[in-house]
């Protein structure tokens, strides 16, 4: 067996999962869920659904992106929150469990520099947005700024999701699931670019 393949076995499995709740007659409240809890607990980012919804229904794009923007919102104001109100119980634990303590302390220099443009940048990038929504709530940084960073940058990242799925439609679909050791490498890559990004705002 290809090594390759082997070692993303465990990747593969969630993208199965996640283009089997694409199927489901009521997908859009997954994607829903999916992208309330990327912004402060979930693992997955909600573009992997979006996109598998996209296959089929291409016309629904924009509307799935809206959905998409929507919730993720509702899910960064929840993380705010929990940072603001909850880290030690709940946003610490968070952090800690997926690595981010390093740039959980020096988030705090990038918002004194310029805190829209470090909000923005994670919610355009794959930096782990969870990173910032709670930072920003741990550091006060101001509700709206940070609610108008988040708005611009997750509305510009899921709508060009949506518009280049509305434009490749299902022909996407072979591609990616050929290619999709490829794909993934090619999205680690985008984030190692987004935390090198973050150290220099």
């Amino acid at each position: 067996m290809n090594p390759l393949k082997t070692a993303f076995r465990p990747l593969r499995g969630i993208y199965d999962w996640t283009v089997e709740k694409a199927q489901h007659r009521k997908a859009v409240y997954w994607l829903a869920l999916f992208a309330f809890l990327e912004s402060s607990v979930f693992p997955v980012p909600p573009d992997v659904l979006l996109v598998a919804m996209t296959f089929s229904k291409r016309e629904r794009a924009f509307r799935y992106a809206m959905v998409t923007l929507f919730f993720s919102l509702l899910g960064g104001i929840t993380g705010y929150l929990i940072g603001f109100g909850l880290y030690e119980s709940i946003g610490k634990p968070i952090i800690h469990a997926y690595g981010l303590d390093n740039l959980m302390i020096s988030i705090g220099n990038r918002y004194e520099a310029n805190a829209f443009i470090a909000v923005f940048a994670a919610a355009f990038t794959p930096i782990p947005y969870k990173l910032i929504t709670i930072s920003a709530g741990v550091f006060n940084i101001s509700f709206i700024p940070f609610l108008l960073a988040s708005f611009t940058g997750r509305g510009i990242r899921f709508f060009i999701v949506a518009t280049v799925m509305y434009v490749a439609g299902p022909k996407a679909k072979p591609f990616i699931e050929k290619y999709f050791e490829i794909v993934t490498i090619a999205f680690t890559a985008l984030l190692i670019l987004g935390y090198f990004l973050l150290s220099f705002l």
